[in-house]
């Protein structure tokens, strides 16, 4: 994410309905093909990945339907890191039937899913799925749901969020989403979409720049920075409603907005008094409270995610790096030394990993560093990376680059092993950010 209070040197001209399931969850039942995988481009780099095989049988009745769950559910899986789909070649089963597990052992697969879906008599469509342990031939469970057309894709979202939990002993994050900002012309989108990019519906749409959208941590709320006022001011706006309200609209600059893990306040970038500096502000709105006192300029303020401290830019070094304080204010301690250009914090949920934005002559790379060490990594080879995201569960980051002469919104697994390229409408991408588990 980049900062309209980084001067030109700083930024080298880089600007950058769901709330519930429509349907509801089944009682337990009695008793992916290539092209899908293709379409998010998932590549593997480096070696020592350890996967775990899994094969997806295309859904009983799916053919007819607008959505074709098994091929989600495997691209999620896939784009995860922690899957290799193993190909059905053309078998036939659904939730009911009993596989035949000596066959699925020789094609080299550890699990098994299989399911149906059925039009209903009212429209909506009844998409159930079972998993099966091959190794142990163990029956793990079931998932089903009654939904409308719209939420076909929710539905088999959730059904992948329940094999990588039953098989990882993780929260899957296949149902959250993300947002993020395209620029077509001169017209600037904020969009909502699943998290693997599709189904993007549009939150704002402006003739000015929108930029460093953020979720609250319900996953109702968006604060964002605007400049449909020819300056820089924050909005929080409300995801179901589309309902928004001014938060910070001082003399001066507005900007990178962060909230609280509690929701009750957000860090924002005043230039009030002069320099760019770091306020804390009620999400309700009122006077903000200054919190750095330097010459300098600070910005893109994160909370830890206990809340305790804050991580933020500055170039009170000379350059603009990374640093660490307090949460109310104090001394604050320098964390990136390489280089001197990094910017961009994003801190895991599990508060395990930094990544961020690092210059390395002409390239701007993914870095993560593992607070414990303190030691970095660049994750990525492109040249020109932005906006690093955690997925709710760590394991992942969603951030923005150029591939090919255009824009790309890409997932990479927290070593840089499993890269995806995810789907997106049309324009230039950036200001991707990964929203949390929704509560």
């Amino acid at each position: 994410m980049t900062n309209p209070e980084f001067p030109t040197s700083f930024t080298a001209a880089r600007l950058r309905r769901r709330d519930l399931l429509a349907g509801s969850l089944m009682a337990p039942l009695l008793a992916a093909p290539m092209s899908a995988l293709a379409q998010f481009r998932v590549q593997i780099a480096g070696v020592g990945v350890t996967q775990l095989p899994i094969a997806i049988v295309p859904f009983r009745g799916e053919a007819g339907a607008p959505q074709q769950e098994s091929q989600i559910i495997g691209a999620d899986l896939a784009r995860s890191g922690q899957f290799r789909i193993v190909a059905p070649n053309g078998e036939v089963m659904d939730e009911t039937t009993r596989p035949d597990i000596t066959t699925w052992r020789q094609r080299g697969a550890d699990s098994l899913a299989a399911g149906s879906v059925t039009r209903l008599a009212d429209g909506r469509f009844d998409v159930r799925c079972r998993l099966w342990d091959v190794v142990r031939n163990a029956d793990l469970g079931n998932q089903g749901y009654v939904v409308s057309q719209d939420d076909l894709r929710l539905a088999a979202h959730k059904i992948a969020d329940y094999i990588y939990e039953k098989l990882t002993g993780e929260k899957g994050v296949f149902s959250t989403r993300l947002t993020y900002v395209t620029r077509v012309g001169n017209r600037y989108t904020l969009w909502v979409a699943d998290a693997d990019g599709a189904n993007a519906q549009p939150a704002l749409l402006s003739v000015e720049s929108i930029i460093s959208p953020t979720w609250s941590p319900d996953g109702r709320s968006l604060a964002y920075v605007s400049f449909e006022s020819r300056k820089p001011v924050v909005y929080v706006q409300d995801v179901a409603t589309s309902r928004r309200r001014l938060l910070a609209n001082f003399r001066g600059s507005n900007s990178a907005p962060a909230w609280s893990p509690d929701g009750r306040m957000l860090a924002v970038t005043l230039s009030l008094a002069g320099g760019s500096q770091l306020y804390l502000i009620n999400a309700s709105g009122g006077q903000p409270q200054r919190i750095t006192q330097s010459s300098s300029i600070d910005t893109e303020p994160r909370f830890s995610p206990d809340g305790r401290q804050i991580y933020f830019v500055s170039d009170r070094g000379g350059a603009p790096q990374i640093y660490r304080m307090p949460a109310g204010g104090g001394e604050a301690q320098r964390l990136t030394f390489d280089g001197n250009y990094n910017v961009s914090p994003a801190l895991s949920p599990d508060g395990r990993w930094l990544a961020y934005i690092a210059r390395s002559g002409d390239s701007y790379r993914l870095r993560v560093m593992d607070l414990t060490s303190s030691q970095s990594t660049d994750i990525t080879d492109t040249n020109d990376d932005s906006s690093p995201s955690f997925a709710p569960n760590s394991r992942l980051i969603v951030y923005a680059t150029r591939q090919g002469g255009g824009t790309a919104l890409m997932t990479t697994t927290v070593d840089g092993k499993i890269r995806a390229r995810l789907t997106a409408p049309p324009g230039n991408i950036r200001e991707p950010a990964w929203g949390p588990y929704q509560r």
